[in-house]
């Protein structure tokens, strides 16, 4: 199989490296990475974990059930899955089609396109969350328009989508880029001259090659939609039952000293980092397996 023979060639390679004493680490520096990574991930990622779920059920399966079934906290559920179904698709539109414009185009603002879809990155989602504030805020540039017209963003739904738009857009296209830039344009450019048209040409040749990396963003980008703090919070308003998502009840309920609450509720939102991180795994082993070469065999069966 084709994964087995990813792992074997890795293992192959660790074995040529170790091997090779021009390459070859002493005993003692390697196991003192290991334990430097291993007391790194103990402390900092795998024991505040473990925190999170023991406090969520130190009072008992009772009250962590009736905290998750608490109307607030039934309405911020329902609302982070509103903003993640509403982000996730348009970013996913957005993604395949700035990767493509950058990938198989060339035109002037090229550079200025990909600066821009790294904006988010280098932006605080504070100050992101702010920027719709000035923009769509009651004394903001469209404010007043805004109130004769009796529309709400900010404090709002759509303003908590907007936000949650802004800092989860380069997810997928930032994926997609490089695999795409990596993969040419010499087969869309033959399935052109064979007489394909452009959605043939996505359909059947673009989509196929981009598939699992363009997976692999969808699902950072919702976990990232449903896990966003700053910048909800600044648009929000925090209003209970309304305008708070699963990040924002899980602060109120922490100061407000209902501590078994708050732990339950981020239990589930560790639950879906997990579930991210197994899927994220699974989606690189399925991408690896898809990469790796056919095993060529003897004229018995045998390798060759």
């Amino acid at each position: 199989m084709a994964g087995a023979t990813t792992l074997h060639t890795g293992a192959d390679r660790a074995a040529r490296f170790e091997g090779r004493a021009a390459t070859r680490e002493p005993t003692w520096v390697k196991w003192t990475f290991i334990g430097v990574s291993l007391t790194f991930f103990t402390l900092f990622l795998l024991l505040p974990l473990i925190a999170v779920f023991h406090e969520a059920l130190r009072k008992g399966w009772e009250t962590y059930l009736a905290a998750l079934v608490h109307p607030d906290a039934l309405s911020a559920i329902r609302l982070t899955l509103t903003a993640a179904v509403i982000a996730v698709p348009l970013n996913l539109v957005f993604g395949v089609a700035a990767a493509w414009a950058i990938a198989k185009f060339d035109f002037r603002g090229k550079q200025l396109l990909i600066t821009l879809i790294d904006l988010p990155f280098s932006v605080s989602p504070v100050v992101a969350g702010l920027i719709y504030v000035l923009v769509f805020g009651a004394h903001g540039w469209f404010g007043e328009w805004l109130l004769d017209n009796e529309i709400q963003i900010i404090f709002a739904v759509p303003g908590i989508v907007l936000a949650t738009l802004f800092v989860t857009f380069p997810f997928v296209a930032r994926e997609l880029i490089p695999l795409m830039q990596a993969q040419g344009r010499d087969e869309e450019e033959a399935a052109i001259v064979l007489g394909a048209n452009g959605w043939q040409t996505f359909w059947h040749v673009t989509l196929p090659n981009i598939k699992w990396g363009l997976l692999y963003g969808v699902v950072l980008c919702n976990a990232r939609a449903m896990g966003e703090f700053g910048a909800v919070s600044v648009v929000s308003g925090h209003i209970r039952g309304e305008t708070n998502t699963m990040p924002l009840h899980v602060e109120i309920l922490y100061n407000e000293y209902q501590f078994a609450a708050a732990f339950a509720v981020a239990s589930l939102l560790a639950l879906l980092a997990l579930v991210t991180l197994v899927i994220k795994t699974w989606i690189e082993h399925r991408s690896a397996a898809d990469d790796a070469p056919p095993q060529e065999s003897g004229p018995q069966g045998a390798p060759a």
